[in-house]
């Protein structure tokens, strides 16, 4: 029978490793996903099987960052537009499991069966990811240890693989989070110079680095807030809201609903001074607000929005409040990149 191509051969183990371009992902999971029925493939991988258990001394690998790995291309694919060819490839990967792809595993990869590669894995080398939500956008989000969330517009999120057993992240921006309980390894936070530290709870956290500004609101659970330079210790009950800004740590009780309902297509705002509501419209609507007059800081607004575009909610608030705005287009520089949409907002008088 004839056997895979060694360029072939080469591609699977870069694809294992996480090495693959996209071309050769495309390759590789085109591979896999007529696995059934590809009897070349099965032929090799049999056969490695066969190689394994001849062994008299097997070498004992960790294989935690490998599964890992595949742990998390199943949970990240389930949010990329090509959703059916890589479920067809995921079910082939656990259909084939028992008989196929745990020598694989193993044995560490065809390469390293057929090219002669006897050295061990290495379970030091760590992967990144990252996701990422566009401004003007919301993304979910499903971590490799079954903790689900969404990211809010302009948000980025970065973990490391292997994640079940170090499960550190990194956060820029605003993301809900609803964090699957292991009291053996706690979910840590990092936000700038912060570290949220948590077992098993539903909590929001904004932390855009432009604002110089971090708040921390616990729908159900327990948080502790860690701040590194001040070295500040608060724990958070349920609805409780903590904010830390000029290395100052305040805490108040809240409705944990209005800091839920963005990630609902909502914009509430219930009592929110005039400042806070400009930058949740900067974010919401990808613009930026110009407050003309230090007075409107004084005012406060109630509203829900939903669905409304951005001169929908200007003019709502124009009828309950005394301001005014005028809303500038966006322009293209020199550079053929465009300025934001600005949005500055004066005081009648």
């Amino acid at each position: 029978m004839t056997m895979l191509k060694q360029e072939e051969i080469e591609k699977i183990e870069r694809y294992i490793n996480g090495l693959s371009d996209d071309k050769e992902k495309t390759f590789v999971e085109s591979l896999f996903s007529n696995g059934e029925n590809n009897s070349l493939l099965r032929h090799h991988l049999e056969k490695d099987w066969d190689l394994m258990l001849r062994e008299s001394s097997p070498v004992d690998f960790n294989l935690d960052h490998l599964l890992d790995h595949v742990h998390h291309i199943i949970r990240k694919n389930e949010t990329l537009e090509r959703r059916k060819p890589m479920q067809k490839f995921i079910r082939v990967y656990m259909k084939a499991a028992a008989i196929l792809l745990i020598p694989l595993l193993i044995t560490g990869g065809l390469v390293y069966s057929y090219l002669g590669f006897h050295g061990k894995i290495s379970t030091d080398r760590q992967v990144s990811s990252t996701i990422y939500a566009p401004l003007g956008a919301r993304v979910t989000f499903n971590l490799p240890d079954g903790t689900t969330g969404m990211l809010n517009s302009g948000s980025r999120l970065t973990y490391t693989l292997p994640f079940n057993n170090n499960r550190n992240i990194n956060l820029e921006g605003e993301a809900w989070f609803e964090v699957n309980h292991d009291e053996i390894h706690p979910f840590e936070i990092r936000a700038g110079n912060s570290t949220v530290k948590v077992l098993g709870t539903s909590f929001n956290l904004s932390a855009y680095q432009a604002e110089n500004y971090i708040e921390v609101v616990l729908q159900k659970g327990k948080v502790e807030f860690h701040d590194k330079k001040g070295d500040k210790n608060v724990t958070l009950l349920p609805t409780e809201r903590l904010v830390f800004q000029d290395g100052n740590i305040s805490k108040s009780f809240i409705d944990p609903a209005k800091y839920y309902a963005w990630t609902e297509g909502k914009l509430v705002f219930r009592g929110d001074p005039m400042d806070e509501v400009a930058r949740r419209i900067e974010r919401w609507y990808n613009v930026k607000v110009e407050l003309a007059d230090k007075e409107l800081e004084k005012y406060s607004f109630r509203a829900t929005f939903e669905d409304d575009k951005l001169e929908d909610v200007l003019h709502y608030l124009s009828m309950t409040s005394p301001i005014r705005y005028k809303i500038t287009p966006r322009e293209m520089m020199s550079d053929g990149t465009y300025i934001k949409e600005i949005v500055t907002i004066y005081l009648k008088k």
